[in-house]
């Protein structure tokens, strides 16, 4: 098919990858419009423009695709092959857009929005499920993308706009983060079950400087308090095996490859014991954060107020 080009100027070659978009977008609508009523006048009323407008704007969009679109006979105008060939993708564009337009608005409706929500891989078994079953007693239709993952890296997702809120520990302290403590967790030292502490209810945690320790990997909030503690108590802890996952290092710990400072699991796990620490004090702070400034959804709103009521009370008795 040979496709009629037009006179005039064009986008030059080096511009044009960068330009097109620009240049042609706020001309699709138009476009369509004018193609679905083949009248330039019609098309004008029913799109709420001036007739003008709509005119230059077509003999626009003709020059910067250096194609004719439309044959013209007065005011009323018909397709050209190459503008039948350009109206199915340019309804296909708008069509997505609508689309799009149409999902950001169901994600900030203030009854069945989405919320995006971060929160500690220790916190996903039994916190955050209580958490949004409670909150959706109100609030049946609002919808959730849940993200499990460590501390530094739910920061930066924040940071990015990918989460409008999250549970960490410890809780931060930056310029452009906005931070509420909620609760406190207090840690225990889980042993194997066989270990020679395994007697005791409680104990200090520099009875365990000469033990292999399984901790979770560095940039985990949970191994910077370890390592914080055991700092406070004369010593640095020997490293045995680093995970991703509390319960996995229960395992290690239940099969006899070291000691590990934990908080309490949702289900008692067999071949270990979970000793209170008295000295130092071992605890971590959970709270939310979110991005200061960022505007909030009225979803986002309702969840954070919600988050913020259950502060002392956030973590299963």
């Amino acid at each position: 098919m040979v496709h009629e080009r037009s006179s005039g100027p064009r986008l030059s070659p080096g511009s044009y990858e960068e330009d097109i978009t620009l240049e042609l977008a706020p001309r699709l609508a138009y476009f369509a419009g004018v193609a679905r009523h083949e009248h330039v006048t019609r098309a004008a009323q029913d799109m709420g423009v001036p007739q003008s407008t709509l005119s230059r704007a077509m003999v626009r969009l003709e020059a910067d695709l250096g194609v004719t679109l439309f044959a013209r006979k007065g005011r009323t105008v018909s397709l050209t092959p190459a503008g039948r060939t350009f109206l199915v993708s340019v309804e296909r564009a708008l069509a997505e857009v609508e689309r799009a337009a149409e999902s950001v608005r169901a994600d900030t409706d203030p009854r069945s929005g989405k919320i995006a929500f971060g929160f500690l891989h220790t916190m996903g078994s039994e916190t955050v499920p209580g958490l949004i079953r409670a909150f959706r007693a109100d609030h049946p239709r609002i919808r959730f993308t849940l993200v499990q993952n460590y501390g530094e890296a739910m920061i930066e997702r924040l940071r990015a706009g990918e989460l409008d809120l999250c549970l960490t520990s410890p809780v931060p302290d930056a310029p452009d983060l906005v931070a509420r403590r909620l609760d406190e967790q207090r840690l225990r030292l889980v042993v194997p079950d066989d270990h020679r502490l395994a007697g005791r209810k409680r104990v200090r945690l520099a009875e365990a400087a000469d033990e292999s320790f399984v901790t979770l990997e560095p940039g985990y909030g949970l191994r910077r308090i370890t390592d914080d503690l055991c700092a406070e108590a004369g010593f640095t802890p020997r490293v045995a095996f680093e995970g991703e996952e509390a319960e996995t290092l229960r395992g290690l710990v239940a099969a006899g490859l070291g000691v590990a400072l934990l908080p309490p699991p949702a289900v008692a796990r067999p071949g270990v014991v979970e000793l209170t620490v008295t000295a130092p004090r071992a605890a971590r702070e959970i709270g939310v954060a979110w991005l200061d400034g960022h505007p909030e959804t009225p979803p986002v709103a309702e969840f954070k107020r919600f988050l913020l009521s259950r502060r002392g009370r956030l973590l299963p008795q």
